[in-house]
């Protein structure tokens, strides 16, 4: 993983920057109700890759911009996606014990917590996202525009109808690749395409660098659930931090169940290669970031 080193180190400083943020935006545990804070800052703290809100800043360094100007924007993503995170544990979805190593916030604090530390998070994000005064350069139209952008793709057409359409689908003999991929377009690949757009229009790109970003999400977000799903099948259960063959055992729609492995690392290399050829329009030195997180991603164990 050497060839990655800058990389890793671009990703430590945005991790920084967005932990920090979060930790003095998020109450504070012992903020009444105490419960619902613990459980909120249980889940979002330690934070997994937070490859979300670094795809934001990154798209709109881009464009331009500085990290400190997207950021009420690529944290309240990340706890759009935490709160996903938590219902998807849930009994009533995939039942999940562990998450990123530890206990899921419903085996620490309950089921109901659990529900309501998601919608207290999703509440949060958009607190967030229309908190003027916390963007240091505001334009209000740009901030609208971001708002509705995020609410589509983590809505029912988007991040919800995802996950609808992939409990629809559970224990059903056979699968579609059609069906695999509206899954996964919706249920992943939509917020990782709007992280993008949201930070290239809060920087202020033009329409072209906004479609070229939006494209070079959605190509990676699709390769990178076809990884995840390739990890589900033969990952490492310690590297993962939560069991494997999981997705079998439910027959859930997953590019392995309908390809096969190889097939499925072969659609993943094609979707990265793709995805960087988006970022053709922009200085190499300008996409460094994203082209090795492209290439990461199809390297990544957890």
């Amino acid at each position: 993983m050497e060839k990655f080193s800058r990389l890793f180190g671009y990703i430590e400083e945005r991790k920084r920057l967005i932990d920090d943020w979060l930790d003095s935006f998020i109450p504070p545990e012992e903020t009444p109700p105490s419960t619902i804070h613990k459980a909120i800052r249980y889940a979002l703290f330690p934070g997994g890759k937070r490859i979300r809100p670094i795809l934001c800043i990154a798209a709109a360094e881009i464009a331009g911009g500085r990290a400190q100007d997207v950021l009420p924007a690529a944290c309240a993503i990340e706890m759009i996606h935490t709160y996903s995170l938590i219902h998807d544990d849930l009994p009533c979805m995939d039942d999940d014990d562990f998450r990123r190593g530890r206990p899921t916030v419903h085996k620490v604090f309950g089921e109901a917590i659990a529900v309501l530390a998601g919608d207290g998070l999703l509440s949060l994000a958009f607190e967030a996202l229309s908190s003027v005064s916390a963007y240091p350069d505001p334009s209000i139209a740009r901030i609208m525009t971001v708002i509705q952008e995020i609410a589509v793709a983590s809505g029912t057409r988007g991040m919800v109808g995802g996950q609808v359409a992939d409990i629809e689908a559970e224990g059903k003999q056979t699968h579609s690749l059609e069906e695999v991929e509206f899954i996964h377009l919706n249920k992943t690949a939509k917020m990782i395409e709007v992280s993008l757009k949201a930070g290239a229009i809060l920087a202020g790109a033009g329409h072209r660098e906004v479609e070229r970003l939006s494209e070079y999400g959605r190509k990676l977000g699709l390769a990178f659930q076809i990884v995840d799903d390739i990890l589900g099948e033969i990952g490492d259960e310690k590297k993962l931090g939560k069991p494997v063959k999981r997705d079998r055992e439910l027959n859930k729609a997953t590019y392995p169940s309908v390809v096969g492995i190889e097939g499925s690392r072969d659609r993943a290399r094609k979707l990265v290669e793709e995805a960087k050829e988006a970022l053709s329009i922009f200085e190499e030195e300008k996409c460094w970031v994203l082209k090795e997180l492209a290439d990461f991603v199809l390297m990544r164990e957890r």
